[in-house]
């Protein structure tokens, strides 16, 4: 006798209906799992009979064999452990197998029958909605985030008897509710209620860097900033994601995915509409940045940054393998984690913002001369960001201590968030406007040579860019950074393409140049 289940296993972010298949024969009573089980599912065989049995319902005195199909397909994880038991279930006839057609059950079982909730409930609701199954069976506490995929009837259960019951007819159980998943640690990003305290009016003075900012949220370009300690650089990137708009329903359930699959969404607020903030310690390994794992691929620091902000703090300060880790996402918007047995593809379209001391006792633009750190330990400092990363940022600013006179001349706040963010809100949706028909939405985003094909800038702006090439202030790629700086630039300003005023302001933004006065009036006080 033979029953099927249908259940779901992650590759990343993507997944794939398989079947679980539970065979009974006779021999020596025994449950073996194949098809590429790992630990963790090879122990569901003992979680699962435990709860059949605490549940009421016969385990068979045979020998069990469960085949997760296909084989080829590594599995991990406990959430397996549903279709196991619902197989079993059918193979006994406890419960009508045709029942069973077309439903992909997940969820992990206690010993006595409830069903604890499971990370990355929702990709695997997705993945279930495009295998073909319209209906999926999950922990009770999970239903918020698989009801954010259209097109699948979803079911929440506290246990497997409430479960059997459903499906048998009978009254279902009044079981207690089960609690929702614990995160392991505190939240690795900045809360939006935290955030949504910060304006970037506090910050006083660098009219030049908040002008940086406010261009860096517009066309979701990357920003470094070096500066002594204390002079602001933290105070303006905790404020950067302030600026975004609300995540687009779609970017939301791919960011809310992401964070599911991590064990890291909230039960309360499944869909996270907020831009995320990540800011991982210096001292964060190479896995804890880029993803990974010694049992289960989990995505990283830059996959939870997805559609937000990546912010390292004290950049030189990592490692160098977990710097360079950052060449290929910032390019291609995604990370490719690979190991022995298996790879995962997470996204990790984000911006990042690196801040900097000038050298290693941060004195280096000190008027008083404090600075003890040799030409030497500078130079090697600074290169321990190398060129390519350091080519691949669009926005460099140098922040230096205002002085006194500085300061009391600019006691009147500038230009808040909220004024700003609505800026950045026109400024977007004319972005959103002109690549309707693309696959591009933000200008950061759009190829250099489909930009120069079929948006061109004036022709006095591409004479400007071109003296800059043959003068090799710019290489080709550094050129294309500049020319979507500058198209974010006549975004801000209301221009239908970028004259070659804002060429020269994304240059003077690119190369830590002075801006223009006008310029910085965007931003401070009226």
């Amino acid at each position: 006798m033979a029953g099927r289940a249908l259940s779901v296993t992650l590759d990343g972010l993507t997944g794939r209906v398989i079947e679980v298949e539970a065979d009974m024969v006779g021999g020596i009573p025994t449950t073996v799992i194949v098809g590429l089980p790992d630990a963790s599912v090879s122990e569901a065989r003992d979680r699962c009979r435990s709860a059949v049995v605490n549940s009421g319902a016969p385990w068979p005195d045979q020998r069990v064999t469960v085949n997760l199909a296909p084989s080829t397909l590594p599995k991990s994880g406990s959430h397996y452990d549903l279709a196991i038991a619902m197989a079993v279930l059918a193979a006994q006839k406890a419960v009508a197998p045709e029942t069973l057609s077309g439903t992909a059950f997940v969820g992990e079982l206690a010993l006595d029958g409830r069903l604890r909730a499971a990370p990355g409930v929702l990709p695997a609701t997705l993945a279930a909605a495009d295998g073909g199954c319209s209906h999926v069976v999950v922990p009770e506490v999970n239903v918020p985030e698989a009801e954010l995929v259209d097109g699948i009837t979803v079911t929440g259960v506290r246990s497997l008897r409430q479960l059997v019951a459903m499906m048998t007819g009978e009254e279902q159980p009044d079981d207690p509710p089960v609690p929702p998943l614990e995160a392991s640690g505190a939240q690795p990003w900045g809360s939006s209620e935290r955030l949504a305290r910060l304006d970037l009016a506090d910050v006083a003075g660098h009219e030049d860097v908040r002008l940086a900012v406010l261009a860096a949220a517009v066309g979701g370009h990357h920003l470094a900033m070096v500066g002594p300690p204390g002079v602001g650089k933290t105070m303006l990137a905790q404020r950067l994601p302030g600026l975004l708009p609300d995540l687009e329903r779609q970017d939301a359930i791919e960011v809310s995915a992401v964070h599911s699959v991590a064990g890291l969404l909230p039960s309360d607020t499944p869909l996270l509409t907020r831009p995320p903030f990540l800011d991982p310690h210096h001292t964060a390994s190479a896995a804890a940045i880029v993803g990974g794992g010694s049992r289960q691929v989990r995505p990283g620091a830059m996959s939870l940054a997805h559609r937000g902000v990546l912010f390292l703090d004290e950049a030189p300060e990592f490692a160098s393998n977990v710097l360079e880790a950052l060449r290929q996402p910032l390019e291609s918007g995604r990370v490719v984690v690979a190991r022995a047995a298996q790879t995962a593809v997470y996204p990790a379209r984000f911006q990042l913002v690196l801040a900097s001391n000038p050298c290693p006792c941060g004195q280096a633009a000190s008027l008083d001369g404090s600075c003890r750190c040799t030409p030497a330990m500078r130079r090697r400092y600074g290169e321990k960001l190398s060129g390519p990363i350091r080519d691949r940022i669009d926005i460099r600013r140098t922040l230096t201590a205002p002085t006194r006179p500085e300061l009391a001349a600019s006691v009147a706040p500038g230009r808040g968030t909220a004024e700003l963010a609505e800026r950045v809100r026109l400024a977007r949706e004319r972005q959103h406007e002109r690549y309707a028909d693309t696959p591009w939405r933000l200008n950061a985003d759009v190829p250099g040579p489909e930009l120069r094909r079929q948006w061109p800038v004036a022709e006095s702006a591409r004479l400007l860019l071109e003296r800059n090439l043959r003068s090799d202030r710019l290489n080709p790629r550094s050129a294309d950074r500049v020319l979507r700086l500058a198209w974010s630039i006549a975004d801000l300003l209301g221009h239908d393409r970028p004259t070659d005023e804002d060429v020269r302001t994304a240059l003077s933004l690119r190369s830590d140049l002075p801006l223009d006065a006008s310029m910085r009036e965007l931003v401070s006080a009226e």
